[in-house]
């Protein structure tokens, strides 16, 4: 007879005690999973930068990065169904390795998410003017792109010190609206089509001048993809505020990538069969928007763009939820300074407050320093990405490992019998999900001028900015883990299973 888990019996095996309140059911954590990845925020946000870098066959990037996440997205559903817990990459690496791992896996996710919340926020600049020149709050785009984000961080800030339920219910709300005009807005500009799908084979001599051919603008154009199908964690994330995570988890991750690569290719593919002019310079400058007010009028394209700049709302809301939940994590281990505030969960709103205005103003804080840069939209874009794919990669890599070393599938409390596993496709999957993951990392560190310094002025710090703001989050913050706090590790005992005796960190295999 199979055993079934009970929803705590996780958080019992990692030595913590339920705090979080249960009150999010299938389709909120489904609608987490796919707000975080936002079909629409992601391809309207860097579709103009994918087609400037690769013309029209940079679609092809699209499915290309579907076959590799997918990879990675059936690892972590095998994860989620043992282990669906908050800070899910800073947990599933304790679970899979050593606390120094999991540590550096958290530290880069955290990093990650709060970057990501300022990226996604830029997405506004390039949506709402095209409404309405109103938003265009300072002349300078790149300025007006940073007041336009900042009072969108501030919003989801409110928001989500306020408790994952009112979060829920606007995430939900806002995931069903994206849903429903993604969908009618593939159908409709289908309906416009002008030529037909062998669009995509076209390169508009984008590869002419670069060292290894249209590969190296197909590679650079790639971005615009990789920015769009990563975060489905988030959905595992919320495991400990979620009704039977370890069914819905799974499902929900797999769920998400699948309707997103889905939707959005059908998108792409018929935004480019339907655009007037294949060779407007409008697609490598404003992109989607531009297409989208072409094919339908100002009128009817401005009714979808309005739908855009919800998703990027509810994508920014998710992105900072999802970055709580992992500094939460972090500080119930007391792995971050100041563990026993930043974990506390507020008996009012049922989450905790610190984390969420703390991750705010870091978003807002990261903006300002950017302020004023035109590459403020692919630099902080590829930053965020980056190190996303290298937390990942300490995810797979020690899974890969547990499994030649036959220490997967891992034993649970209970006994209980997963609700979803890759049985013998488990090492291939395994295999090329570590591979993929490599290669992008290597791809997106690649110090291309045309991504980290396309125009002046052009300094070698610039061109070399992601090397070394990568370089720096990583090793500074490893270091003070290192010579600090791994010094002080251990659940807190107000958040361990038995308050009296803090549960201890596993040892280093």
């Amino acid at each position: 007879m199979t055993t079934v888990r009970s929803d705590d019996a996780e958080l019992q095996e990692f030595g913590y005690r339920q705090e979080l309140k249960r009150t999010l059911g299938n389709f909120h954590t489904f609608a987490a999973g796919i707000s975080y990845i936002s079909i629409l925020t992601g391809t309207f946000q860097l579709f103009y930068l994918g087609f400037a870098q690769g013309g029209p066959a940079y679609w092809w990037s699209w499915p290309m990065v579907f076959a590799g996440q997918l990879m990675v997205a059936l690892c972590f559903a095998e994860l989620a169904a043992r282990y669906p817990i908050a800070g899910s990459i800073y947990n599933w690496a304790k679970r899979l390795s050593n606390p120094h791992v999991s540590w550096l896996a958290g530290w880069l996710m955290l990093a990650a998410s709060a970057t990501t919340v300022a990226a996604t926020a830029l997405a506004l600049q390039i949506t709402l003017p095209q409404i309405w020149d109103g938003f265009q709050l300072v002349p300078d785009n790149p300025t007006n792109a940073v007041v336009l984000a900042s009072i969108l961080i501030v919003f989801t800030t409110i928001i989500n010190a306020c408790g994952v339920k009112l979060m829920a219910r606007i995430n939900s709300a806002g995931v069903l609206i994206e849903l429903i005009a993604a969908v009618i807005m593939v159908v409709v500009l289908a309906a416009f089509a002008v030529r037909g799908p062998s669009v995509v084979l076209e390169t508009h001599g984008t590869g002419e001048g670069n060292p290894l051919g249209y590969m190296g603008a197909f590679l650079a154009a790639s971005l615009a993809s990789l920015y769009v199908m990563y975060g489905f964690d988030t959905a595992a994330s919320l495991g400990e505020e979620s009704k039977d995570p370890c069914r819905n988890a799974p499902k929900s991750i797999l769920r998400a990538v699948t309707a997103s690569f889905v939707i959005g290719g059908l998108l792409l593919l018929f935004a480019l069969m339907a655009v007037r002019d294949i060779n407007a310079p409008e697609l490598g400058t404003i992109g989607l928007q531009y297409i989208v007010l072409d094919v339908l009028g100002p009128v009817v394209g401005k009714i979808f763009l309005v739908t855009v700049a919800i998703a990027i709302v509810v994508c920014v809301l998710a992105v900072h939820t999802a970055a709580i939940r992992m500094m939460f994590a972090m500080a119930r281990d007391n792995n971050l300074p100041g563990g026993a505030k930043l974990a506390k969960v507020s008996a009012r709103f049922q989450t905790p407050v610190l984390p969420a205005l703390l991750i705010g103003a870091f978003g807002i804080a990261f903006l300002m320093v950017n302020i004023g840069q035109p590459q403020i939209f692919s630099v902080v874009t590829s930053i965020a990405i980056i190190l996303i794919y290298l937390a990942y990669l300490l995810v797979t890599v020690p899974l890969l490992i547990a499994r030649f070393r036959g220490r997967w599938p891992l034993a649970t409390v209970e006994g209980a019998e997963p609700r979803f596993g890759l049985g013998k496709w488990g090492l291939p999957v395994n295999i090329v999900a570590v591979l993929w993951g490599a290669a992008m990392v290597v791809n997106l560190l690649w110090p291309r001028q045309a991504i980290y310094n396309p125009s002046p002025p052009f300094h070698w710090y610039l061109q070399w900015g992601a090397v070394l703001f990568v370089g720096a989050v990583t090793i500074i913050g490893f270091a003070y883990y290192w010579f600090v706090q791994r010094h002080r590790s251990g659940v807190l005992a107000d958040h361990a299973h038995t308050p009296a005796v803090a549960a201890p960190m596993p040892e280093v295999r």
